[in-house]
């Protein structure tokens, strides 16, 4: 299945990152990776003053994938500034652009997670959850990697292996 990882994380090679690329070693398919630090976003605005940044031609690209996956750390039991900026940006494919949301229906998604606790908070993987379902996605599931500053706590690579089968 063709993946699409979006990465919303402030350091572009964090620990986030880390498990992005345990991920595309361990896939039997081509992965593409999408960093958000690389792309101009804004916040939703409810007059749509910000429809000529980034989001639209991003979201087209990835709208190609069969699956696509949100990386983020977790930060107060919240995804990312930048994840949760491109999770609300999806309203606008809700009402400004139609086709493109969709065009989301039956896509597989999924949620990669790094954060210094050893288990994720239920309500950190229920805003995904929630969305996911209200998009009429397929929900693949969470795969959460706690670190120690800049070393897993845990045996990542077999979790990433037992993950993408």
């Amino acid at each position: 299945m063709n993946t699409a990882i979006i990465i919303g994380s402030s350091r572009s090679k964090g620990n986030t990152a880390m498990l992005v690329k345990q991920y595309q070693q361990a896939a039997t398919s081509n992965v593409s990776v999408y960093d958000l630090n690389t792309f101009t976003i804004g916040e939703f605005d409810y007059t749509y003053q910000n429809k000529s940044d980034d989001f639209n031609s991003l979201f087209k690209q990835l709208l190609t994938y069969q699956r696509l996956i949100f990386a983020t750390p977790v930060y107060w039991y919240s995804p990312s500034a930048r994840m949760k900026i491109f999770l609300d940006r999806i309203s606008d494919l809700l009402s400004q652009e139609k086709e493109m949301g969709r065009a989301l229906r039956g896509k597989y998604v999924a949620l990669l997670a790094t954060g210094g606790d050893v288990e994720v908070k239920p309500c950190f993987e229920e805003i995904f959850i929630h969305t996911f379902d209200y998009l009429g996605c397929v929900y693949d599931g969470m795969l959460y990697i706690p670190f120690d500053g800049n070393t897993p706590k845990i045996p990542m690579y077999q979790l990433v292996e037992q993950f993408v089968s």
